[in-house]
């Protein structure tokens, strides 16, 4: 069995957070050249490079990135061990990893999440955010609790879990307030040939709109393509074109980008999931989320 000498990956887990090779030296009270070759140490004990020179500084290499993510992982849990073992409050929260699909409305992945934050039973809540290709294989292998995301799973992905339905709710369209004045009489038909900001075709929200302008018989000009959601609106915000967003977040989506509801689409319905590896939801954090979801996405 090969082993990991855990106090070169320490020193590489602190040059990464320092910044430097100076200032890691300066905490872990070594010199710096000792620190350097501890580091030339871990890499020949991986056969591969963490560093990369980038002007005057040391910059991760991608496997110098892969490698930090589970050193910060290892010590993140070593203090959490520590702290529960000293009796300290912070060592007492229970972990949930939740993997929130990149294409999910940010305002919508809060409000699914934050009853888990109100348990009485704290949690302690980390959020990976990713396409479902990404983070259905990381459940599959217990690296995440369960996945929040828009649409089922895709059977070509392989992964053996369990779809729960969360709710769902309709759309609502929003531009600025020069849009709004231009699309808002005779809504939806005034919006053939204007200017959309949508997500990307490989979306379930994109195939549902494009059914929807084909039945209504509207051509969109279409400005940008995005699968960041939050993107989008930050683009509608600085008045490149008009988007959608779930109606459940509206007063939310106009508040924080200034812009203006134009009309909503009932008949549009975004749906969401909790996916996980149980049949039944088990984790308490996951079931508060879940309970939640039937009234928040009811509209």
């Amino acid at each position: 069995m090969e082993w990991l000498n855990y106090h070169h990956l320490l020193y590489f887990w602190t040059v990464v957070r320092a910044g430097s090779i100076a200032r890691a030296s300066e905490d872990l009270r070594l010199t710096q050249p000792t620190v350097s070759a501890q580091l030339k140490s871990l890499e020949q004990s991986l056969g591969e490079k963490l560093f990369r020179k980038a002007g005057r500084h040391l910059v991760p290499t991608e496997t110098g990135k892969l490698v930090f993510r589970y050193a910060d992982e290892i010590f993140s849990l070593g203090q959490e061990m520590l702290g529960t073992l000293k009796g300290r409050p912070e060592g007492r929260l229970a972990r949930l990893t939740i993997g929130v699909a990149d294409v999910m409305p940010k305002l919508v992945a809060y409000q699914l999440i934050e009853p888990a934050l109100r348990l009485k039973d704290a949690f302690k809540i980390i959020c990976r955010e990713g396409t479902n290709e990404e983070l259905l294989p990381a459940l599959a292998h217990h690296d995440i609790d369960v996945v929040l995301t828009d649409a089922p799973i895709d059977p070509a992905l392989n992964v053996k879990a369990f779809n729960h339905l969360l709710g769902e709710c309709g759309m609502t369209l929003f531009g600025t307030t020069r849009h709004a004045d231009s699309y808002r009489r005779g809504f939806p038909k005034s919006l053939d040939g204007a200017p959309f900001l949508l997500p990307t075709r490989n979306t379930t929200a994109r195939r549902a709109l494009d059914h929807w302008f084909n039945a209504e018989n509207i051509q969109p000009k279409i400005v940008v393509e995005c699968e960041d959601s939050a993107l989008l609106k930050v683009f509608g915000q600085r008045g490149l074109g008009v988007f959608f967003a779930p109606s459940i977040i509206a007063a939310e989506v106009q508040r924080h980008y200034q812009v203006k509801s134009i009309g909503r689409v009932d008949e549009l319905r975004e749906r969401f999931y909790a996916i996980s590896l149980d049949r039944k939801l088990k984790h308490p954090a996951v079931v508060a989320i879940s309970e939640a979801a039937k009234t928040r996405l009811s509209d």
